[in-house]
């Protein structure tokens, strides 16, 4: 995989992008256990990162991707990446450039963001640990930003009942927690990434919304919360997130099936 030294924030790549996706991948990933960060973890021999990256790439339309590192550790990211190369006949079109991220994913965002070139008016925001994203899921989110919708997430219907509950939490935490309302299912959609973005409506989302706390966690919802409209489009059950154990073993199956097909 070409990697592009980090543009400071400034540079552009030699030739204009069309659309940039932001990977922010600064995050230590406890659920998964102790270790490598949640995206340096290897699925098939191959880290995390470098699968959701090969994902981005294999849209036509994604010419940049720009990977936000833990603050410490651009380097180290940046020597991962090249030691894999990009799957297929993109390794031309698509360059790649690393940046250090914050202490927050918000702030990481919005520092990837500050890495793109002012003229990509098309920007993609993916969780690093949703590495398996389908190539026509992404192409869909860019789509749907082209064809005029200012923010676009891919989601899919819930399979399960879901209910609000009062939390116990402090000296209460543990104990069982009142049921206070059940929300009609299929009003309910579980979100994924890449979502997508109007650069300007991203860009004055990470400038309005100023940080709290650990940060947003959702860019949608920080557009949502300017008042402008937020669309979806159809997700895919493999675009889930590897967030636990068993989510590395459903991740390995997939990967599995892909090859035994598709000879991915």
């Amino acid at each position: 995989m070409s990697v592009t030294p980090s543009p400071g924030g400034s540079g552009a790549p030699e030739r204009p992008a069309r659309t940039a996706a932001v990977i922010p991948a600064a995050g230590r990933g406890v659920r998964l256990g102790p270790g490598a960060p949640k995206a340096l973890r290897p699925l098939s021999g191959t880290p995390m990162l470098v699968h959701a990256v090969r994902a981005m790439a294999g849209s036509r339309s994604v010419s940049l991707v720009v990977v936000v590192a833990p603050p410490d550790g651009a380097d180290e990211v940046r020597r991962l990446l090249d030691a894999y190369p990009l799957s297929g006949s993109l390794t031309d079109s698509t360059d790649v450039v690393v940046v250090p991220g914050g202490e927050t994913r918000q702030e990481s965002v919005r520092l990837g963001l500050a890495a793109v070139p002012e003229a990509v008016t098309t920007v993609l925001v993916h969780d690093a640990a949703r590495p398996l994203v389908p190539v026509d899921t992404v192409d869909a989110v860019i789509a749907a930003v082209r064809d005029g919708a200012p923010a676009v997430v891919p989601a899919l219907p819930l399979a399960d009942t879901v209910k609000q509950v009062e939390p116990r939490t402090g000296d209460r935490a543990g104990e069982p927690e009142p049921v206070v309302g059940t929300p009609e299912r299929a009003l309910l959609r579980a979100v994924q990434t890449p979502q997508g973005f109007d650069r300007a409506t991203l860009a004055a989302a990470h400038e309005k919304l100023a940080l709290e706390g650990d940060g947003a966690t959702d860019d949608a919802g920080m557009v949502e919360r300017l008042g402008v409209e937020v669309v979806v489009v159809p997700g895919h059950e493999e675009a889930f997130k590897v967030t636990r154990p068993l989510d590395l073993v459903l991740a390995e199956a997939v990967l599995a099936r892909r090859r035994a097909n598709d000879g991915f």
